[in-house]
């Protein structure tokens, strides 16, 4: 990966859960590859590796049905848009991206979803909760086409 501080145009900003979420994220790379970006993840023993050279922000985790953690995220997605200003936010879960589509949609950025991979027969909660604020939604199975405002375009494989 580059160092994301010499891209220029617009500003993107990647949010995910570390483990297969993140791997998802980084199968895209010739999506986002040469656009201003940061990041937004958990604490994970990978992450420091994985995004070296990268601009990132830790949010508190694990999530999941964690209502504290999920309020305490939402202090730093705040933080993080005021700080960061991106035009888009791409996303492929888990719950770390609530916050940040909720402010992100209240704030009229542009925001992107890519269901994960492990998704084959319903979307995921993370998925579900942020459906209707998606600009556009991606799935990664044809069966999950099957929403309304979903697009499968295939899978990051």
């Amino acid at each position: 990966m580059s160092t994301a501080a010499a891209l220029k145009g617009p500003k993107l900003l990647l949010v995910c859960s570390p483990g297969g979420h993140l791997q998802d994220l980084l199968s895209l790379e010739a999506a986002w590859s040469d656009f201003d970006r940061s990041w937004v993840t958990t604490p994970a023993p990978d992450v420091e590796q994985v995004l070296r050279g990268e601009r990132y922000d830790l949010g508190h985790g694990p999530t999941n049905r964690n209502v504290i953690k999920l309020l305490r995220n939402f202090v730093i997605a705040f933080k993080v848009l005021r700080n960061r200003k991106p035009d888009v936010i791409l996303s492929t879960g888990a719950a770390i991206a609530i916050p940040f589509f909720v402010l992100g949609k209240l704030s009229r950025r542009r925001l992107v979803y890519v269901e994960c991979l492990a998704r084959v027969d319903s979307l995921s909660t993370s998925g579900r909760a942020v459906y209707w604020f998606a600009d556009s939604f991606f799935v990664q199975w044809p069966k999950l086409a099957r929403y309304r405002r979903a697009r499968y375009e295939g899978s990051v494989l």
